[in-house]
């Protein structure tokens, strides 16, 4: 199950990338920059945020990001796959050590049994270290966005803190 709270784990985040002299990038489609967004509320953000990609198109994963068209066309674009390939298209796109990534369906349509409203992964890319986390939220579209951010964060702080 995934965690609906926030700790402000922005901060926290921020300072672990200062320390290890990394930088990071993000690479969003349903949250749709809400995760660069709370990183850069972080005074000091810019020593260590790069840039951020909102790719909420196929088209726009594919060209800014890299994610194959294969992936696409058998995953799909919400699915641990393209999460992945995300997160690490950003940070080499970016001259990264670290991509985040997130791609879900905040509804409240747009989802099928397979895939349903409120489905989320989140594709974590660090220093060649890849992680994903699948999330699924009932909530409005605000609140399943929000959560994912939540988590997102999360997943980044538990992976920085395991290097």
């Amino acid at each position: 199950m995934c965690h609906v709270e926030n700790y402000g784990l922005e901060v926290k985040i921020i300072d672990l990338l200062k320390r290890k002299n990394w930088y990071i990038t993000t690479a969003e489609s349903c949250t749709g920059g809400l995760i660069g967004a709370t990183l850069v509320n972080v005074p000091g953000a810019s020593k260590v945020f790069q840039e951020g990609y909102i790719t909420y198109s196929n088209e726009a994963k594919m060209k800014l990001l890299g994610v194959r068209s294969e992936t696409l066309e058998r995953w799909g674009a919400v699915s641990e796959e393209t999460a992945l390939e995300m997160a690490k298209g950003a940070a080499l796109a970016a001259g990264c050590q670290v991509g985040i990534s997130a791609t879900g369906i905040a509804g409240p349509d747009g989802g099928t049994p397979e895939k349903p409203v409120g489905l989320v992964y989140i594709g974590c890319y660090i220093d060649g270290h890849q992680s994903v986390l699948e999330c699924r939220f009932c909530g409005s579209r605000l609140q399943n966005r929000e959560s994912t951010v939540t988590n997102a964060l999360e997943l980044l702080y538990d992976e920085l803190t395991s290097f």
